[in-house]
């Protein structure tokens, strides 16, 4: 049992809040110049940026199976465990990378007219999808191989990599997209190629820090049938996060294609959604942080069979969070407006933006319940419950809410912004349920210590 809690939870989680201040800030840049661009951009790039994450499902998928695996390993002390999990994951990462690139570029006509992009948005958005595509196998690498370093708790390395991202795509964004520094002005395909560049390079610096470590060897990619009794728990935890990553990214899909539709001011409701996101992203950066510190501390604690313990650190957690979140929420009330103006010169869009973010910023006790206890759920390999919990939220009451108070009670976007509200209370509220009063402690791959020791050896 650890005799600090409080401050093991605060080591881990402080670099990860910096990882995703600089998160943020590749999402202000790109949203900032294509302000500076025209509305059409702004509303591509919200559009294409959940498609980008859609595309990204499996990776995100394997990265909650690597922190389950990994981190229960490292609990246990499996340490030739790691190592191998680390090459399997590597391996996953470079197949379904290069998969989704080859099988994109032949369909991406067809995503476009299954999102209704409007006419004058298409020839951007097409553009953007088709680099983004190409992106996939870098970024594939990053989102795993920073799952990896955070699993063995190793949180300063991905915080290098996103630094080194940030500043690459902050340059590039502003050189290439408006054409300062002496870079050439290729207006809105700058965005989409700094977002290849500086994705690039943090996939290579993460691949360096592991051959740095020891990480990145011949040893590392184990036998085929180590491999074979390996992928069963890896591929447990992932194919019901990669699922619900499918459920979730495309319920956002929808989400856009229903607000797409609206009677009046379609284009205005896009663009302010894609900036509402972009806001409210910042005050989830701390949000994000403990959900992947509840993934590692409950990973670590269940490998280490201390499954009471682990428990206890969820809870903490979540208290922190809800006390710190919560109080960040009424501080910055007040500068919704104004940090919407730097985005935008439109006032519709801008109206719309704000409208966005009154529901969402009212929501955030509910939200960061559900992120601090999926993220928990990951570190447990219990990702049946989010899969289903969550999934059902977004397609049961999300969705249909937002078709009939958008498009006939209050015929505006503002009941689709009511209806994520009402859908994060009754999803927040049900997970919580869950982790209290179910044995969600028994989906964890360490079982009996004697039992995996004898594996390892085999």
């Amino acid at each position: 049992m650890s005799r600090a809690p409080y401050r093991t939870i605060w080591n881990l989680a402080w670099p990860q809040i910096i990882m995703m201040v600089f998160h943020f800030f590749i999402g202000m840049a790109d949203v900032w110049v294509a302000g500076y661009i025209n509305r059409e951009v702004q509303a591509s790039l919200g559009i294409i940026s959940q498609s980008l994450f859609f595309l990204l499902v499996v990776a995100v998928a394997f990265a909650n199976g690597a922190v389950a695996a990994i981190s229960q390993s490292v609990g246990a002390g499996l340490h030739k465990r790691v190592q191998r999990y680390v090459g399997l994951c590597l391996i996953i990462a470079l197949i379904f990378g290069a998969i989704f690139l080859v099988l994109g570029l032949p369909l991406k006509g067809a995503l476009l007219t299954a999102l209704q992009v409007p006419s004058e948005m298409r020839p951007i958005t097409e553009y953007f999808l088709e680099v983004y595509l190409f992106v996939l196998p870098p970024y594939y690498i990053l989102i795993i191989t920073n799952a990896v370093f955070r699993a063995r708790k190793q949180v300063m390395c991905p915080l290098y990599s996103m630094m080194t991202v940030t500043l690459l795509n902050t340059v590039l964004d502003i050189g290439l997209g408006l054409g300062w520094w002496g870079f050439p002005n290729i207006g809105f395909k700058g965005l989409a190629w700094a977002t290849f560049g500086s994705v690039t390079a943090g996939a290579l610096m993460n691949l360096a820090m592991l051959a740095r470590q020891g990480l990145l060897k011949p040893d590392s990619f184990a036998p085929l049938r180590w491999m074979k009794r390996a992928l069963p728990y890896l591929a447990k935890v992932a194919w019901p996060a990669g699922l619900l990553q499918v459920v979730w990214h495309s319920g956002y899909l929808v989400l856009y294609a229903i607000t797409a539709s609206i009677p009046w001011g379609a284009v205005d409701a896009l663009a302010g959604m894609a900036i509402g996101l972009r806001i409210e992203s910042l005050l989830f950066l701390p949000a994000f942080a403990f959900n992947m510190t509840a993934s590692i501390l409950i990973g670590h604690y269940l490998g280490a069979q201390q499954p009471e313990e682990a428990k206890k650190f969820g809870y903490r957690i979540l208290t922190i969070g809800l006390i710190s979140i919560s109080l960040f929420a009424v501080v910055v009330w007040p500068f919704i407006a104004p940090w919407v103006d730097l985005l935008t010169r439109d006032a519709a869009v801008a109206a719309q933006a704000v409208s966005y973010l009154k529901w969402n910023l009212l929501a955030i006790p509910f939200t960061l319940t559900s992120m601090i206890l999926a993220g928990a759920f990951n570190g447990a390999g219990a990702t049946l419950y989010n899969m289903f919990i969550m999934g059902a939220a977004t397609w049961g009451i999300r969705l249909p809410l937002a078709y009939g108070l958008g498009h006939f009670f209050m015929d505006s976007a503002e009941g689709i912004w009511i209806a994520m509200f009402c859908s994060q209370i009754i999803q927040s509220l049900t997970l919580l349920y869950f982790y209290t009063f179910k044995n969600w402690q028994r989906f964890a791959m360490i079982k009996k210590r004697n039992e995996n020791n004898a594996k390892e050896s085999a």
